[in-house]
């Protein structure tokens, strides 16, 4: 059995999604990559008595997509991407859980797929209104064709237009359950 990180205390922990985010890169042309965040998340974190019982969820609303550019946000949220009116919904729930990462399903654009998440767990803290807070980082990469997105183009000089490697990257923060 291995022992919760110190201050993480048993019960149903709810995401701050104002406190949080969920980010993406991916390679655009091969020469830069851009980068997005999903906005619209709502998650839980149960913790039990050890490591092994803590579970993660996590559901994100593919059309709060925001790359800073509204043509693009629009193609992504379209049929040749996410397809949002399909699929207007991102899960994650865990699986396993090791000291440094979290295993899980991630289901997206309609397929659900293992991924392993790379997790730093950031600390505890009580915050100048009384909140008790606990805080996560991870991260993780996929193949956006293992997902059905495989919308490309072809350059001119070789390669696509966009990588299929996509980088997540996720900062969570989590409100402890109030007491009963």
């Amino acid at each position: 059995m291995t022992a919760l990180p110190e201050g993480l205390t048993q019960g149903t922990w709810t995401l701050d999604a104002s406190h949080s985010t969920v980010g993406f890169t991916v390679r655009h042309a091969g020469i830069s990559k851009t980068r997005g965040t999903f906005e619209g998340v709502t998650g839980t974190l149960e913790v039990g008595e050890s490591l092994e019982d803590l579970r993660f969820s996590a559901d994100i609303d593919v059309e709060s997509i925001d790359t800073g550019n509204a043509d693009r946000d629009g193609h992504l949220r379209s049929a040749d991407f996410f397809d949002v009116a399909q699929f207007p919904t991102m899960t994650f729930r865990t699986t396993e859980v090791a000291k440094d990462s979290l295993k899980g399903d991630l289901t997206l654009h309609g397929v659900t797929k293992p991924v392993e998440l790379e997790l730093e767990f950031e600390g505890t803290a009580t915050d100048p209104f009384g909140t008790y807070r606990a805080g996560f980082s991870g991260e993780t990469q996929i193949s956006r064709k293992e997902f059905g997105l495989t919308w490309n183009a072809a350059l001119e000089a070789g390669g696509v237009l966009v990588s299929d490697t996509v980088k997540i990257a996720i900062e969570a923060e989590f409100v402890a359950p109030t007491a009963a």
